[in-house]
């Protein structure tokens, strides 16, 4: 009962988001648990999809992951691939010998149950021979859908926290184009959309952003150098101050 008790705060432990990780930490710290938990385990590896469409192995590995090998075969079949002996296998010959150089024998990875397939493979590693039988297997397999979870929701979080961003972004430049619109109509005279029309005459005249041009026309009025911005713009009209 023990057993199943501390597996249990394991893989809770496992699929706590700490607010601030970013993908990379969190991965390092589920990985780190992995190779503490599954007997004759010595160390773990998530290899992910990137936003770009290619793959990487999160941390320092004991060989290349990406070489063809049990860990491109998962990623590619959606399937588990076991390499029970590196020195004895004949499958993977070049990823093998790099496994036995490094001073590993045998090697699990099993696809990772995401929002999306072929996002994720979690690859565990042995010293020794014949290490991942079939507990072993169910267990990690049980990892593995924890492993999902932790992907699932780091990218959710952070990809909502960047939505957040966006939108604390896109208001903060929204206030500030109103500001310089506010500032143009009470120097010129101008409605509305004269004001916006001339900022984006702006713009243009200066090759930059719009809202640049309207965070400089702002700073200009807090620093008393509205005019002089005006001028630099190249825009111009009756009564400037």
């Amino acid at each position: 009962m023990s057993g199943v008790v501390t597996l249990a705060e394991e893989l809770a432990e496992m699929t706590r988001l700490v607010e601030g990780d970013d993908v990379h930490s969190a991965f390092d710290r589920f990985t780190a648990r992995v190779a503490g938990t599954i007997p004759g385990c010595a160390h773990a590896a998530l290899t992910v999809r990137t936003h770009r469409g290619d793959f990487e192995t999160v941390g320092t590995q004991p060989v290349d992951l990406l070489e063809p090998g049990p860990v491109t075969e998962a990623l590619i079949h959606h399937e588990p691939r076991r390499l029970d002996d590196a020195s004895a296998d004949e499958r993977w010959p070049t990823f093998s010998t790099q496994l036995l150089l490094a001073g590993w024998q045998a090697c699990l990875s099993l696809p990772v149950p995401t929002g999306e397939r072929g996002q994720a493979v979690l690859t565990v590693f042995s010293r020794d021979p014949d290490q991942f039988g079939e507990a072993s297997h169910d267990l990690v397999m049980l990892l593995t859908l924890n492993a999902g979870v932790v992907f699932d929701n780091v990218s959710l979080y952070h990809h909502s926290t960047r939505l957040i961003e966006q939108l604390r972004t896109a208001l903060t430049t929204r206030a500030t184009i109103g500001q310089a619109q506010g500032l143009l109509m009470q120097q010129f005279g101008y409605d509305s959309e004269a004001a916006f029309d001339t900022l984006t005459r702006a713009s243009q005249n200066s090759n930059r952003k719009l809202r640049d041009v309207a965070a400089s026309m702002v700073e200009a009025h807090n620093n008393h150098t509205f005019a002089a911005v005006l001028q630099a713009f190249n825009l111009s009209a009756p009564d400037l101050v």
